[in-house]
């Protein structure tokens, strides 16, 4: 399998990407879509989440596809990005039809980033907007890093942000994944210059340094996100259950059931615990959506799902570590980035 041709989960044909944000804000959404319905359906393995409509993604409910996916910040205020992306696409006449009625169906996720330095004393509920402009800007190219929902995400040590990558198996079937990674754990080994998710880079596609070479790694789960998280919330109480997460989607153009696309975001979680030191945690709402354009059939279900489920899971890797890789310096940030340590 090699990488396809942007690296972007975009590399499946027919998907699409935008990001809207508000620098001052220190916070955005990001909206994935295509030109028509698909499959799609989620796991969550963090204590913390929060969702939009992610219970008719279960194999057992009736709804079998859907017109788009949400990232956002915002914490639950976040949540209202799907409200806007539900706007622009009922203008568009897109979504589920029953008689006259027409209902879009946007499942999405939120982060925390609410306590990261960006002003946040907006009297209207800015994320509706957001999505809107998110949806408005969807296209195959998108910016990584400081931007969409990871405009304002966090790692324990350095910047978090906006992430992707692809690969296209010998078989032709391509798999992408998106991420807004902003978890309680570290993506990167101690001293910051080296990622977890090392072994799994493509071509240097996040500095090329390789793993890091010490040994005994993992012991030490040091914070400058929690004690930046502190200092801005005045010394009041912050438990660490509500402030961190780790959002994804992956994708293919394989065609797959409901159910099977549940087992691939099942297995793409690996890429989760292996880019980002701890994962799953209580404190995190780790949470993966996965679909299928279904324009690409399997030649053997049990074998080729497994295979597409692996190359989501180093995806999905991958893409953490693009995020902190790409994310920039900006005015009032709490955290370094990885580009620019001081």
């Amino acid at each position: 399998m090699k990488p396809g041709p942007k690296n972007l989960i975009t590399d499946v044909p027919g998907l699409k990407v935008g990001n809207a944000q508000d620098d001052t804000l220190k916070s955005g959404t990001t909206v994935l879509t295509a030109d028509q319905a698909f499959t799609a359906s989620v796991h969550v393995m963090g204590g913390a989440p929060g969702t939009r409509e992610t219970d008719l993604l279960a194999p057992d409910k009736s709804v079998a596809r859907v017109d788009a996916l949400t990232l956002s910040g915002g914490s639950s205020y976040g949540l209202d990005a799907c409200s806007g992306v539900v706007d622009a696409l009922r203008a568009a006449g897109r979504g589920y039809k029953l008689g006259p009625a027409v209902i879009p169906l946007v499942p999405g996720a939120i982060l925390f980033d609410l306590l990261n330095g960006g002003a946040k004393d907006w009297q209207d509920n800015p994320y509706r907007a957001l999505g809107r402009a998110a949806f408005d800007a969807a296209a195959e190219d998108f910016a990584l890093g400081t931007a969409g929902a990871g405009t304002g995400a966090l790692t324990a040590m350095v910047k978090g942000g906006l992430g992707s990558a692809s690969f296209v198996l010998d078989n032709g079937i391509t798999v992408g994944a998106l991420v807004a990674s902003n978890p309680i754990g570290a993506v990167t080994t101690p001293g910051d210059r080296h990622f977890w998710a090392a072994p799994f880079e493509v071509d240097g596609e996040f500095g090329g340094l390789g793993p890091d070479p010490a040994a005994g790694l993992g012991r030490n789960l040091d914070s400058r996100k929690m004690a930046s998280m502190m200092a801005q919330a005045n010394g009041q109480s912050l438990p660490q259950d509500r402030g961190n997460t780790t959002i994804a989607i992956v994708a293919t153009d394989a065609t797959l059931s409901k159910a099977q696309c549940q087992r691939l975001a099942i297995a793409a979680h690996d890429g989760i615990g292996r880019a980002t030191v701890p994962a799953h945690s209580p404190g995190d709402g780790d949470l993966v959506f996965a679909l299928s354009t279904e324009s690409h059939a399997l030649q053997n279900a049990e074998s080729d799902l497994a295979l597409i489920g692996h190359a989501a899971s180093l995806c999905l890797s991958r893409a953490i570590a693009r995020a902190a890789y790409c994310a920039n310096p900006m005015p009032g940030d709490l955290l370094p980035s990885w580009k620019s340590p001081d």
